[in-house]
Parts: structure tokens; sequence; C-alpha cells
């Protein structure tokens, strides 16, 4: 079973490679998936089996792939003498450093369509808590959830502001970035002042977040066995 999965993995990762010069052109699209399938020369069958909803799986390896990597860059960054705002708007621009505008702004439509949101969604989500875990976030209250909520939302804004961005070296979406984790900063203090309402202190002391297998869209940096 084991090997099974390491092989649906890597014709998942092959046919990937083999889309993604047809995205910029076709989009994140079945005509997309059926060249790539034809320029690999896999069955098809194969093909859908590692991919069943075909190019949108593809354009979902696409977001996992660059997350994984990330990872591996977040393991190796130096953020020591930085402040901490600095250093989650570091990590996200490294998202962004390893990703084509071209085929993000492609997916972007992918997941903007209705039966693709949640998934959509979750790939953000699971970005959100990459990046928490890589700086050290350890939280088991009501704060797992509200901080990738937060950086969810910055992430997801973030990236419409980036796909339009012409300015040299993305610096207006940079920019932006800031700004957005500002407003961040500032519905931090907001959160305090909700800690003072009377019962809703008890309410959201009490939350938990998921078991780490059951959290949905909860990314492990780990392929599952």
């Amino acid at each position: 079973m084991k090997n099974d999965h390491l092989e649906v993995s890597r014709l998942r990762a092959d046919l990937l490679d083999a889309i993604e010069p047809h995205v910029p052109f076709d989009g994140w699209s079945e005509p997309a998936f059926q060249s790539a399938i034809s320029d690999l020369g896999v069955d098809p069958a194969l093909a859908r089996l590692a991919c069943p909803r075909g190019a949108v799986d593809l354009a979902a390896e696409y977001h996992r792939a660059a997350d994984r990597a990330l990872a591996k860059a977040l393991a190796e960054a130096n953020f020591e003498g930085m402040r901490f705002r600095d250093k989650v708007a570091t990590a996200v621009r490294m998202r962004f450093d390893l990703v084509d505008r071209d085929l993000v702004s492609r997916g972007a439509s992918v997941f903007a369509l209705p039966q693709n949101g949640v998934m959509g969604a979750k790939l953000v989500w699971e970005t959100a808590d990459l990046i928490w875990r890589a700086l050290g976030d350890t939280s088991e209250d009501y704060n797992w959830y509200s901080k990738r909520l937060t950086l969810s939302g910055v992430i997801s804004s973030t990236t419409l502001f980036w796909i339009g961005d012409d300015s040299e070296g993305h610096a207006e979406s940079w920019a932006f970035l800031d700004h957005r984790i500002e407003n961040v900063l500032a519905l931090d203090k907001v959160k305090s002042g909700l800690m003072k309402v009377p019962g809703l202190k008890n309410v959201l002391e009490n939350l938990r977040p998921p078991c780490r297998m059951a959290a949905p869209g909860r990314y492990t940096g780990e392929e599952p066995a």
C-alpha cells in the first residue's frame, strides 16, 4: 500500500511537470490535463487514478509543492534579530518567490469557482499553518484558529494584489503585505478587548485545535503512509 502511494505521488509530480507549460495558455483545465497526459505518454486511466479531478488536482499539487519547498527554506532561514511581524512578512514573501505568477493567476481562477472554493480555502489554510508552525507557534487555544484565519486572509488578499502588480520587484505588493500585517496586529488589540466580555472569555479559552491528523486542511509537511 505504501509503495502504491509513492507511485501515485511520483506520477502526480510527473503530470505536474508536464502540465505547467500548458497552463499559461489553457489554464488548469481538462485540455491542459489531456496535453500533459499525451506529452508524458502515460495511460490516461492511470493519470485519472492519480488525479481524479484532473487539472484541479494538479493545481492543488502545485500549491502544496511550493509549501513543501517553503518548509525547507524556512528551516534553513536565519530570522535572528528580526521583529516577529517582519518574520511573518518575510515568510510570506518567500512563499511568493517559489511560484510562477501566471500559474498562480490561473489557479486563483480555478479556486474561485464555487465547486473548488473549499479546496482553495483549505490550501491557503495549510500555508498559513505551515508558516505559523515554522515560526514557532505553539498555541493550543483559540489563538490557534485566529492566527491561521488572519494569516490566511493576508495571504489571499496579497495574492490577488500580487497577481496584478507590475511594479518593479513587486514593491507595491510588499508594501500592501506590510499594511495588511499591520491590520492584523491591530486586530489583536481588538481581540484582547473581546476577552473582557463576560462569558466570551470562557468560551474562547476552552477552544482547542483539532487533533493533528483530523484537522481539515492542516499541513503536516509529511506525506501519508
